[in-house]
């Protein structure tokens, strides 16, 4: 099992920054060979509680909620499984933000603290992710991603985008702004 500084050093020494949101299958690929099976461990622990020992220590919190909501989507993309931990992911990062936590950790690296709240299909994590963005982060491209994300909350109560994939039927108005080119978080 990988540990934290591994995820760390990985996601933002070893990566490019051009990668964390852009889809490449070689990308996909590397993050899954090297930590699937630590992702998978993590998220099995939460199903039997609803906390780790990685919640001790602010850097090792942030490499949690990395393993369980940014490298799901990578290893896990256009499927169902890029979104199963989701809720693991909110859970921590609320108790991040809790705790304050989330103050203590540099500008660059914050805003993946706040990233399960702007993925959450839910408008209470949506309002939360918008504010915590504006008040707590100085980067407004971060912000304005968090307010996209949650005008597609508030238009359709979920993202349309995740339909097909998660066996979901559009309703007319999702289907005509996924036809029209909509936003796509």
């Amino acid at each position: 099992m990988k540990t934290p500084a591994n995820i760390l050093s990985f996601w933002f020494e070893e990566t490019p920054k051009k990668y964390w949101f852009q889809a490449t299958s070689a990308f996909d690929s590397e993050i899954r060979q090297r930590f699937e099976t630590t992702a998978t461990n993590l998220a099995a622990s939460f199903s039997k509680q609803n906390t780790h020992d990685w919640e001790n220590d602010v850097d090792s919190t942030l490499a949690l909620i990395i393993a369980l909501d940014q490298f799901p989507r990578n290893m896990y993309r256009d499927t169902p499984g890029a979104f199963a931990w989701d809720g693991f992911a909110l859970g921590i990062s609320a108790r991040v933000v809790e705790k304050g936590w989330d103050l203590k950790i540099d500008q660059t690296r914050r805003a993946f603290i706040y990233m399960p709240f702007m993925h959450a299909e839910d408008i209470i994590a949506q309002n939360k992710c918008v504010e915590l963005c504006d008040s707590r982060l100085e980067d407004g491209n971060t912000l304005h991603h968090a307010k996209e994300h949650r005008k597609l909350i508030e238009r359709f109560g979920r993202f349309p985008h995740r339909n097909s994939i998660l066996k979901r039927e559009n309703t007319a108005e999702e289907k005509q702004f996924l036809d029209n080119g909509g936003y796509s978080p």
